[in-house]
């Protein structure tokens, strides 16, 4: 059986779900399109192939084994796009919380099915269908769970709202000695650059008290200020609109001092080497293309 420990996001990695690019499927159509970057790439004609998509994935994967963490990977369905497994579960200390995605993404968790499988029943849950939630938005912090919601009267109306208030709700009755904080992103059908679709595309944690922050992600300023007094201005690397749309806060941490980077990520790049980390950078701009990267590819399933 899988021993599951997840208690942050920067503890030494042990045992991971990567996802998977192979049989990824066509294009899709522009009314197909779960976000406003995939949409963009489609009507622009520049949405990733699939032999670019597997060879970063492998990239990705390489480095993985280079620290010996075991990689499980989704069984594969034809025709399919399986590459971001953070939406469809994620480890709470020794919990395995299913996501209630999109339902048109139900497939992707019965790839998983054999990995589920090896986990102890009872610490295997399921949300009641009107909690929406999904992995993207919850960060772990040790003493704290961060979770990204949208609290709008329209959530019904956005596809990239994908964790509901009564999500948040049942994380805090779920994990009750946890410290539970909501964070009301900003959401965008139309202009990803002004379109948070997880917390982790605006916000996520690094080393021991570091973290990737953008400001303007945050549709309330208390929001972006908790932060900012829990870790301190000075550790915190303000990212601009630009590398927000290019998905410069969802890198990956291996370790407390190791991060999986995409290579053009330069600024970040060289703070992250300023304040001790090894950067494993790697190619991943393609796949950054349908609003996911690093660690919208992971599924972390034992940390130390």
């Amino acid at each position: 059986m899988l021993a599951l420990h997840i208690k942050n996001e920067t503890s030494r990695l042990r045992t991971v779900v990567l996802g998977s690019a192979v049989n990824n499927g066509p294009t899709p159509k522009a009314d197909e399109a779960y976000d406003p970057k995939s949409l963009e790439h489609i009507l622009a004609g520049t949405y990733p192939i699939e032999s670019d998509m597997v060879a970063e994935m492998e990239a990705f994967n390489t480095v993985l084994k280079k620290y010996n963490v075991t990689v499980f990977r989704p069984e594969m369905i034809e025709n399919y796009n399986q590459i971001f497994t953070r939406d469809i579960g994620f480890v709470i200390d020794d919990t395995f919380v299913k996501s209630n995605i999109l339902p048109d993404r139900e497939r992707e968790l019965d790839a998983i099915q054999y990995i589920i499988d090896q986990i102890e029943p009872k610490k295997v849950v399921r949300p009641p269908e009107e909690v929406h939630i999904e992995g993207g938005d919850v960060i772990l912090w040790n003493d704290y769970i961060f979770i990204g919601t949208y609290k709008g009267s329209d959530y019904k109306d956005y596809i990239t709202a994908r964790t509901n208030v009564q999500g948040v709700q049942y994380i805090k009755e779920l994990f009750p000695n946890k410290i539970v904080k909501g964070f009301d992103l900003v959401k965008s059908k139309i202009e990803a650059r002004d379109n948070a679709l997880h917390l982790d595309c605006c916000f996520q944690p690094v080393g021991a008290d570091k973290g990737i922050i953008y400001k303007r992600g945050f549709r309330e300023e208390a929001d972006y200020l908790f932060l900012i007094n829990l870790f301190g201005k000075e550790n915190l690397f303000h990212i601009t609109r630009a590398e927000m749309y290019n998905m410069n806060s969802n890198i990956f941490s291996i370790d407390t001092n190791v991060v999986v980077s995409e290579k053009n990520f330069t600024r970040l790049n060289n703070w992250l080497r300023a304040n001790g980390f090894v950067v494993e950078e790697i190619p991943y701009a393609e796949i950054a293309k349908q609003e996911g990267l690093l660690r919208c590819s992971t599924l972390p399933l034992i940390r130390d």
